[in-house]
């Protein structure tokens, strides 16, 4: 059984690296996931409502890649784009 779904972006691009911890032991913690960039499908002009899984859905056909939406616009959570008129989307792939 994996931790992360199958359509994580930390199952393909991610590793596990071993850091030492305040405490001075030694754990195994996932990195961050470097994926290949994203190319910008087009702009999309956000109305009153739409939330990221929304866009995510109609534009890549999955609601849970609201993240690439979110890496492509250079922002770590969804709720910095809150207030973004024009969000740039990704290509699916």
């Amino acid at each position: 059984m994996s931790l992360y779904a199958k359509n994580s972006r930390y199952v393909r691009h991610a590793s596990i690296v071993e850091v030492t911890d305040e405490q001075g032991r030694k754990v195994k913690r996932v990195g961050r996931a470097k994926q290949p960039p994203l190319a910008e499908l087009g702009e999309h002009i956000r109305r009153e409502g739409q939330r990221l899984d929304h866009l995510a859905n109609y534009y890549l056909r999955d609601p849970s890649a609201y993240w690439k939406i979110c890496e492509l616009n250079d922002v770590l959570l969804p709720d910095q784009l809150a207030e973004v008129e024009l969000i740039k989307i990704p290509t699916p792939y």
